[in-house]
């Protein structure tokens, strides 16, 4: 008898006596995915926002990918994210608004999806009111003009009883049991390693390539505060994410339908801001500004030229309102536009890792 609990111990650890054999599943850990993280980043930004909850790993970013492509979140299977934020477009949407599975346009153009791991007031959406990557996630699926689900039950119940998901969510989470948490983790996943680095503009930076004579002078004009005085909200060499990612009235309109950043805040004094996009490959995401007002960039360029519209809450920095803009001759407006079309990265948009 006194060699019983000796006994009992190997048979625990030899035969497991009492339990069935694990399964290579039940053992998997993910591996951890690594950033190809562009030089200029590195050496001009701080290091991407990564959350401790949410760490990258090659079975989550897999995952994630794969779930931005499935039709399966939508309420009839017709729609997926990848609907409205389309590769080839800088993971934006060509059309002005767009539709979901109602068939009825939103209100605001689809955002493009690039270097969101370096966005760092982790707010969303043109006005910012999601914060964090995963709870922007959150939303689409129960919309009722984008996914048009009216909770996220059903979609936690396909993706249950689904003859895959639940064994890739195991080896990426550890748990067959697939939650609306969960899925908005993996698409942030994907999202984060949507990195855009490699324009003709990098490569000048880098020193590998360089500006025509039209693109050096567009990028004065954008630096000189007589002229294009663009950097302000859009940043400059020092910063490759060609935004400040703050929200600002850009003298679109007088009065507002929709009132952007003061919708949020509550704050009067917000109405009428939107989020400054990046300034990145403005050849695919036409057309612009958060309700696809301009069709193209010369439209853009005409706006501030000639086109702004004074308002209570207009951003400071559009400083020649009262004169219409900043009234740039015919050859500025092309040179600008040159100078603007070099940060466009054609790669981005072929990056097979980005394609489903």
């Amino acid at each position: 008898m006194k060699f019983w609990p000796l006994y009992s111990l190997l048979c625990v650890m030899l035969f497991n006596c009492d339990s069935k054999e694990d399964t290579p599943e039940d053992n998997y850990i993910p591996i951890p995915y690594q950033l190809e993280i562009p030089v200029l980043f590195q050496t001009k930004l701080i290091d991407p926002i990564i959350p401790l909850s949410n760490t990258l790993t090659i079975e989550g970013v897999a995952l994630g990918k794969r779930l931005f492509f499935d039709n399966i979140l939508s309420v009839n299977n017709t729609k997926a994210c990848a609907s409205c934020h389309l590769p080839q477009n800088a993971f934006t949407d060509p059309n002005q608004f767009s539709s979901g599975v109602t068939g009825i346009p939103g209100n605001r153009n689809s955002m493009p999806l690039f270097n969101l791991a370096w966005n760092f007031d982790d707010k969303y959406f043109w006005d910012g009111h999601a914060l964090g990557l995963e709870n922007q996630a959150l939303e689409p699926v129960i919309d009722a003009n984008e996914l048009g689900n009216d909770s996220w039950e059903p979609i936690e119940a396909k993706l249950n009883n689904h003859d895959q998901y639940p064994l890739l969510f195991k080896q990426a989470f550890g748990t067959e049991t697939i939650t609306r948490q969960l899925v908005t983790k993996a698409i942030a996943q994907f999202e984060r390693t949507l990195i855009s680095g490699n324009s003709k503009f990098d490569q000048f930076s880098n020193g590998t390539v360089n500006l025509t004579t039209q693109e050096e002078n567009g990028l004065a004009i954008f630096m000189d505060e007589e002229r294009g005085d663009c950097f302000h909200c859009h940043g400059n060499p020092n910063n490759p994410l060609w935004t400040d990612n703050q929200f600002h009235n850009n003298g679109l309109d007088a009065t507002f339908t929709d009132l952007g950043f003061g919708a949020v805040t509550g704050n009067p004094n917000d109405n009428g801001k939107f989020r400054s996009p990046s300034l990145r490959n403005l050849a695919y995401t036409a057309p612009y500004m958060h309700d696809g007002r301009f069709a193209t960039l010369d439209d853009v360029i005409n706006h501030y030229s000639t086109g702004l519209t004074n308002s209570s809450t207009i951003d400071p920095l559009m400083k020649k309102v009262n004169q219409g803009g900043v009234n740039l001759n015919p050859q500025d407006k092309a040179d600008l536009k040159a100078f603007l079309l070099s940060l466009s990265d054609p790669s981005f948009i072929n990056n097979p890792d980005f394609i489903q």
